[in-house]
């Protein structure tokens, strides 16, 4: 980024100083008008960071000083894995304001563009997708970014090797505060025109988020053609465009992007910003068929993200973890509310289960003999073998079983079905006696046991 209007000789710092008593300066990575970025290292923990500070001409402007500070408290508030992560703030010797951010290997991928030239259409729309995944979350808090471009996307990689987008700079973010709102006037111009929506170019101030869509739409659209969609010879010709003209048609520029994505880009650059995606949520689940496999579950997340904008939302599932839908607390709640249900209905299957056994085996005891069964039979003579015997009785007393005696009659394993006895012909019911269990009639003499479940 260091140009000849911006010589390395005007930078106040060199490598080797250390900065704020613990920050040693490396070397310098970039300069912009009105602040610089080095590579430094923690002199205590020995750590590798990014260092960001103004310059004087930066700290003449009250409002860009407020701007530097407010890039810090709006990345600090972003947890996303997709944004750089601010590890310090503070003020240097020379009054100037500093934010210590985590140090990436990589480069922007406004370079990358330049060394190579188009991207493959699955890497062009992981790139935009990851993106997605920090805009949604500065969307759902307020924030909206007003200078999406590729300068300010960071291509880096994972611990597995994969690639990572980092979105950098929220320096001119507007916020939907008051305090944040006064910091932009209504004529003033904001961005980078190339990647300017038609409203951003009337009112920056006036902007939401469909602003932001719109600038994703021209980044993919450049990631998959090498050109930007608006090509001028200044930026008054660039803006009439912007304003009037329709974008050159992205087919005419590379043949073989599916026509549904084709489609997907053209509507963020409508410029009515009502005909755009109206969410980013939107936008992701558009884009999610053309991504890599691996990268398919961030549409899902930046739904959630953006369902979630008024609190925190427990981590969901990704599409290829569906299990993980149990670990949310609402469905713990739920599982647990029905507990009690379940208990109730499995013991009513055990009571029903224990009262279906004890009618088989009282089946099976009277199954024996039609004859009843005495529950409490006078004291009876013990048998003089194991072998069933006649039990002579008195001539008006209807004959009795002894319990005894009839359990000495069962053999050591009962088949589960009896076989059926002969047919015949029903004998008169004699008188039963007091405490006699009255063995179920039936025409067929078959058990009449129903258990409902």
């Amino acid at each position: 980024m260091t140009g000849p209007e911006n010589p390395p000789g005007g930078i106040p710092v060199r490598p080797g100083d250390v900065l704020a008593g613990k920050y040693r300066v490396d070397r310098v990575l970039g300069v912009g008008g009105m602040g610089v970025v080095v590579a430094a290292t923690h002199l205590q923990l020995q750590q590798r960071v990014a260092l960001k500070f103004m310059l004087d001409a930066g700290l003449a402007q009250p409002t860009q000083v407020e701007r530097f500070g407010r890039e810090a408290r709006a990345a600090v508030r972003l947890r996303s894995d997709h944004v750089a992560r601010v590890l310090d703030v503070g003020t240097l010797e020379t009054g100037s304001p500093y934010i210590v951010m985590e140090y990436l290997d990589g480069s922007d991928i406004g370079s990358v563009l330049e060394q190579r030239g188009a991207m493959p259409v699955d890497m062009a729309v992981d790139c935009v997708l990851q993106a997605c995944d920090a805009v949604a979350e500065a969307h759902a808090l307020g924030i909206v970014h007003r200078d999406l471009k590729p300068r300010n996307l960071f291509l880096t990689t994972r611990n597995d090797g994969r690639a990572l987008v980092k979105v950098l700079d929220f320096g001119i973010s507007k916020h939907t505060t008051g305090s944040d709102l006064s910091l932009t006037r209504t004529t003033e111009i904001m961005g980078s025109p190339s990647y300017m929506s038609p409203e951003q170019f009337r009112s920056a101030k006036l902007v939401d988020e469909r602003t932001d869509i719109w600038a994703l739409g021209a980044i993919l659209y450049e990631l998959l053609t090498g050109q930007v969609p608006f090509v001028a010879d200044s930026v008054t010709a660039l803006t009439a465009m912007v304003l009037m003209d329709a974008p050159r048609p992205l087919t005419t520029l590379r043949a073989n992007v599916p026509p549904q994505l084709v489609r997907a880009v053209e509507r963020c650059l409508e410029k009515d910003p009502r005909a755009r995606f109206q969410s980013i949520a939107e936008l992701a689940i558009a884009l999610e068929p053309f991504a890599p496999a691996d990268s398919r579950e961030l549409a899902t997340r930046i739904a959630r993200i953006g369902a979630g904008a008024s609190g925190a939302l427990a981590t969901s599932p990704s599409r290829e973890n569906p299990k993980a839908v149990s670990g949310t607390s609402a469905n713990w709640t739920q599982a647990t509310a029905l507990q009690p249900a379940a208990r109730n209905v499995r013991l009513a299957i055990a009571g029903v289960a224990s009262a279906a056994a004890i009618a088989a085996v009282a089946f099976v005891l009277t199954r024996k003999s039609p004859a009843a069964v005495a529950v409490d039979p006078p004291p009876m003579p013990a048998a003089p073998s194991a072998s069933v015997a006649p039990v002579v009785l008195a001539p008006d007393v209807p004959p009795i079983v002894s319990a005894r005696a009839e359990a000495n009659t069962v053999a050591p394993s009962v088949p589960s079905v009896p076989p059926r006895a002969p047919t015949m012909p029903a004998a008169p019911r004699a008188p039963r006696a007091k405490g006699d269990a009255q063995a179920p009639a039936a025409p067929d003499d078959s058990p009449k046991y129903r258990t409902t479940w």
